[in-house]
C-alpha cells in the first residue's frame, strides 16, 4: 500500500500549507505502517522527496515517480516484486484501516478496485493485481472517477468500486472530521486538538 504525495492546494485559515500537507501525509503513512496485512511505502515526485524522507518510518521504501499519477507507482510496486498494490492519496488523514481493507478485498476476483473520494469527486485510492493490467490507464487521483477507470477496461465489471472516503481538500471537508476516530494525531494537533 503506497501513500502518494499528491498536490495539496488548500489549508485551514492560519495554518501553513506546507505544515498542513506534511501533517496529512504523515497521518496516512502512520496508518499504513500499522496495517498488519500491508507493506507500506511512499511515492513522491522529485520535489517532494524531502517530505517523503521526513515522514517515512525507518526502512519504509520511497518510490521516486515522474508524476503524481497511479501507473508509475504501480509499476514501481511491481518491480519490487509485489503481486498486488494500492495507491492511496496522502491527504485523507483520518481514513480508517477498514476502508483500505475493503479496497484490497475485491482483488481476489477482480483485477482493479477503486475507492471514490466522496462528494468532491476524484478517487481516494486505486488497487490492482500486478503486473498492472494493460488496459489500465494512467489516472490522476484528483480528477479520476470509477467511470473513467472503467472506460479502459474490456468489461466495466473488471473494476470494482468500494466504499468512498473523503479527502481533506477544502473547508467543507473539515466539518466532516470525526473526532471519535482514532489516529490522525498530526492533523488533529494542527487543528488545535
Amino acid at each position: 500500500m503506497v501513500a502518494l504525495l499528491t498536490p495539496v492546494t488548500w489549508s485551514p485559515p492560519g495554518i501553513d500549507l506546507a505544515k498542513w500537507r506534511a501533517a496529512l501525509a504523515e497521518d496516512v503513512v502512520d496508518l499504513l505502517a500499522r496495517l498488519a496485512q500491508a507493506e507500506p511505502a511512499i511515492a513522491a515526485v522529485p520535489a517532494d522527496l524531502a517530505l517523503a524522507e521526513e515522514i517515512a518510518w525507518p526502512g519504509m521504501p520511497i518510490y521516486e515517480v515522474p508524476s503524481t499519477t497511479v501507473l508509475p507507482v504501480l509499476h514501481q510496486a511491481a518491480a519490487a516484486g509485489f503481486d498486488q498494490a494500492a495507491v492511496l492519496a496522502a491527504d485523507a488523514a483520518d481514513v480508517p484501516g477498514m476502508i483500505l481493507g475493503k479496497l484490497l478485498r475485491p482483488l481476489t476476483s477482480k483485477p482493479v478496485a477503486v475507492a471514490p473520494a466522496g462528494r468532491d469527486g476524484g478517487l481516494l485510492a486505486v488497487a490492482t493485481t500486478l503486473p498492472v493490467p494493460e488496459w489500465l490507464g494512467d489516472h490522476d487521483l484528483d480528477s479520476a472517477t470509477p467511470m473513467t477507470v472503467r472506460r479502459g477496461a474490456p468489461q466495466p465489471s473488471l473494476v470494482e468500486s468500494t466504499p468512498d472516503w473523503r479527502r481533506l481538500r477544502g473547508p467543507a471537508d473539515l466539518a466532516t472530521l470525526d473526532m471519535a476516530l482514532e489516529g490522525w494525531e498530526n492533523t488533529r494537533a494542527l487543528l488545535g486538538g
